[in-house]
């Protein structure tokens, strides 16, 4: 009877959120989405770390997209579409436009309808004869394209080094659905931050002012608002930390001690100094990436750098006789920290 009850106590998740949730962190070790840090609290913390002196890829890749847009777009022609994988407010694609009065057509996607809806109406405003057909949708699923967007020829772009947030392995499936979402004859420009010493890598994700940190917290905050009060945030601490075997930085919350947690009837326990991992963020060599691109189906072509030399944007260009790539279910994927 006993153990009839508690099995009754436990309820059964019913969002892609809770879901993700319980599955993170009954999982060893414990995950979390990142994802899911894009709440409205955490779009304004993210937008508040862009600002911040010591993260620097945002400043870069606008100092590069400024500096050679008119390069990047050069081989378009009006009937080309510009096709965006996680546009979020697309203010980064704006300088890109602003080189390409003659695009018909621009298709932004992303998870929030309320973020492409304010995208949308920004821009019609400011390119009134440009056709912005918003999708709601995850850009690691697969993309279903218009009649009249799939026959045009395609310029993808994917800024912000959200490659980054992905394990090498399933960033190679992901360019190369990117590859068969804007086949035929298609092109991409993909944001990619560049290794560089640990130290200010690791100053970029644990910034002074502790903004990244209450970033980081905010995901135990939303689970609190949107699925049960149970988190203190004050039994975890931010950590950020680079990773040399790996190549890539690793957010963490870490437990101060050790205590249980009670989600939609499960005994959740964590130990002292045990963490969630909620954030890699892969960086690159130039070599690397155009190896990494090169296994998703794409030539490498030209690639631009800020003058600090700590970003870079690469132009792919999609191999014809590319052999067809089986997209699985991407297993470590994080997006996004841009």
């Amino acid at each position: 009877m006993a153990n009839a009850l508690a099995k009754s106590s436990v309820a059964e998740p019913r969002t892609a959120f809770e879901h993700a949730v319980i599955d993170g962190l009954t999982a060893m070790p414990k995950t979390l989405p990142c994802r899911y840090f894009y709440d409205a609290a955490g779009s304004a913390l993210f937008e508040e770390i862009t600002q911040l002196p010591e993260y620097y890829p945002t400043r870069a890749e606008i100092e590069i997209l400024r500096a050679h847009a008119a390069e990047m777009t050069a081989a378009n022609v009006p009937e080309t579409a510009l096709v965006e994988f996680g546009s979020g407010s697309s203010l980064k694609t704006e300088i890109l436009l602003a080189a390409m009065p003659h695009l018909e057509t621009f298709v932004p996607v992303d998870v929030s309808a309320t973020a492409l809806d304010a995208a949308a109406a920004r821009l019609r405003s400011r390119f009134p004869a440009l056709r912005v057909h918003p999708r709601v949708s995850d850009f690691v699923s697969p993309l279903s394209l218009s009649a009249e967007v799939a026959s045009a020829r395609k310029l993808g772009f994917f800024p912000g080094s959200t490659i980054g947030n992905l394990c090498p392995g399933d960033a190679v499936a992901l360019l190369a659905s990117f590859r068969e979402s804007l086949a035929p004859a298609a092109r991409m420009l993909v944001g990619v931050d560049l290794k560089k010493e640990p130290h200010k890598l690791v100053l970029a994700y644990n910034d002074p002012k502790g903004v990244t940190a209450r970033f980081n917290l905010n995901i135990l905050a939303r689970i609190n608002r949107e699925i049960a009060p149970v988190f203190d945030l004050a039994a975890f601490r931010h950590e950020a930390l680079y990773n040399s075997a790996e190549g890539r930085i690793e957010m963490h919350l870490v437990s101060a001690k050790p205590h249980v947690v009670s989600l939609l009837g499960r005994q959740i326990r964590f130990e002292g100094g045990e963490t969630i991992h909620t954030e890699n963020s892969y960086k690159y060599s130039i070599a690397e990436f155009q190896d990494l691109a090169q296994r998703g189906g794409w030539t490498a072509a030209r690639v631009w750098i800020d003058p600090e030399q700590v970003f870079s944007v690469h132009e792919l260009v999609a191999e014809l006789q590319s052999k067809p790539f089986s997209l699985r279910r991407l297993s470590c994927t994080h997006p996004v920290i841009t």
